[in-house]
């Protein structure tokens, strides 16, 4: 099969020439030269997109069952979540690379079946450790699989196919996240034939099965022609930062802070700066490092990869927040935490089908009105909480809920879209993966810092005013998200 042509001889680095204020090249109705993504095999590529984040929200409702029936304890509860968002958000950018080295539609298949074999591990795990390790490999199955996705759509996409494919790839993440919860819920209260909370994780079976079926069919071949080599010194770095930033803050408050988490903490600094310099230095010297310095002069990912940073944090903590405050504060069942989610979903996908009409009229613009959205749906809850908590409803919480989505929705897939609008189709292995990590850490560090701000709250100020501050300070990092929006390039290739 045909491949994705590659530039000859330092194509391994990205071009030089894309420079500060280089306006984008317009996008055009040309097709790829390589392999052409079907609308199939799109869908099937974005199935395996929902998969990975659908599981790292899904556990949310489900956690009280999981320790009922496990006797997990609060520490073990929080590896359950940690220790599958850890291993993603470390192994994505590798996950790029091997695609990048060994094939992605080869890699896509791979991590869909191993997806499919750890879920089934998470499904029939007889203990709390077991189902820790099992979520463990799940995760790192999960970062094998989705920087294929991005990679594929990049490199057998062109033009407004790529746009149309790049903002449904956007809409498919920010409703996963929703979905998981409302699913998650679903499964829980069917107890399908006594499964309880174990249907959250064996619903994937077969799903990965028809996945792997349609994969085989319709995702084309795609690869780098002359992949470089593992970085092996700058893995093993970019692992060591993520662990000591993502593991303390993440298990620390259940554990009681122990002494290794603050040794953890302090660590972080001093392994993100030898991860730096050694990327610097083998990109200086001509070699291709793990994360290319050079990728990050490209306006695309200079400026809009900040605002996934605290896009996600506010996204990743209000998700969990949310799951605790109705299930333990209004005492929801898991259908009806769910269905307060639901104007959030419809919102939100509704949203995602208007922005690129929106941006081929507004811009990047649409993203700061996006942010500003989100900001009043949040305050509404805010009211809401304030004004009844004892009544709190779903009717009551909608508003809040269809308004926060909406804003969510015009922000999330145009900022994906604009990220990698310009990455070279050689290079899109990389940059999917640093993109695709940007998000994962910054949700998971969203779980640990705003959940964990939550959790410290309620004794001492009780479960209202805990999530209405919460809720407040969500507001700054949106606030962040507005701001640095109007850096963006105007124009949205």
């Amino acid at each position: 099969m045909e491949r994705t042509p590659v530039l000859p001889s330092r194509a391994l680095v990205l071009p030089r020439v894309t420079r500060i204020g280089t306006p984008p090249a317009p996008a055009g109705p040309a097709a790829p030269a390589g392999p052409v993504l079907t609308a199939l095999g799109l869908f099937t590529v974005l199935l395996g997109a929902a998969l990975p984040l659908i599981d790292f929200f899904i556990v949310n409702v489900a956690l009280p069952t999981i320790d009922r029936d496990l006797a997990a304890g609060p520490a073990l509860l929080e590896l359950v979540v940690a220790g599958y968002g850890t291993a993603y958000a470390v192994l994505l950018v590798l996950g790029g690379r091997l695609g990048d080295m060994f094939g992605r539609r080869r890699l896509f298949l791979a991590g869909m079946a191993a997806f499919g074999l750890t879920s089934l591990a998470c499904g029939l795990a007889p203990d709390a450790w077991t189902l820790v390790g099992a979520r463990v490999a799940q995760g790192a199955a999960a970062a094998l699989m989705l920087p294929q996705v991005l990679a594929t759509i990049q490199s057998s996409t062109a033009g407004t196919r790529r746009a149309r494919a790049l903002s449904l790839y956007g809409a498919t993440a920010g409703l996963s996240m929703v979905a998981g919860q409302i699913l998650g819920g679903v499964l829980v209260a069917a107890d399908i034939a006594g499964t309880g909370w174990r249907a959250v994780f064996l619903v994937n079976v077969p799903v990965t099965l028809i996945g792997l079926v349609l994969a085989a069919r319709t995702i084309p071949e795609t690869r780098s022609e002359r992949p470089a080599p593992i970085d092996v010194p700058g893995t093993v770095l970019l692992a060591v930062s993520l662990v000591t930033l993502l593991a303390p803050l993440t298990e620390g408050r259940a554990s009681g802070w122990p002494l290794w988490t603050w040794i953890s903490l302090a660590a972080f600094p001093f392994a993100a700066y030898a991860f730096y310099a050694v990327e610097r230095r083998a990109d200086r010297q001509g070699r291709t490092p793990l994360v290319p310095p050079s990728l990050f002069e490209l306006p695309g990912i200079r400026r809009g990869l900040p605002l996934v940073v605290p896009f996600s944090i506010g996204f990743g903590g209000f998700m969990l927040v949310m799951a605790v405050a109705l299930q333990q504060g209004l005492a929801f069942g898991p259908v009806a935490a769910g269905a307060a989610m639901a104007p959030l979903a419809a919102t939100f996908f509704a949203a995602s089908l208007m922005g690129p009409r929106l941006v081929a009229r507004y811009g990047s613009r649409v993203v700061t009105v996006g942010g500003l959205i989100q900001a009043l749906g949040v305050l509404l809850l805010v009211a809401a909480a304030l004004h009844d908590w004892q009544h709190l409803n779903v009717l009551a919480l909608a508003p809040g809920m269809a308004v926060a989505g909406f804003g969510q929705g015009l922000q999330l897939p145009v900022l994906f879209r604009i990220v990698l609008a310009e990455v070279p189709a050689e290079r899109a292995g990389v940059g999917s993966g640093v993109m695709v990590t940007t998000q994962q850490s910054a949700l998971a560090l969203g779980v640990a810092t705003l959940g964990t701000l939550f959790l410290a709250l309620i004794p001492a100020a009780g479960m209202r005013n805990a999530l209405v501050i919460t809720l407040l300070v969500q507001l700054g990092a949106i606030a962040l998200t507005i701001l640095l929006s109007l850096r963006l390039p105007r124009h949205v290739s």
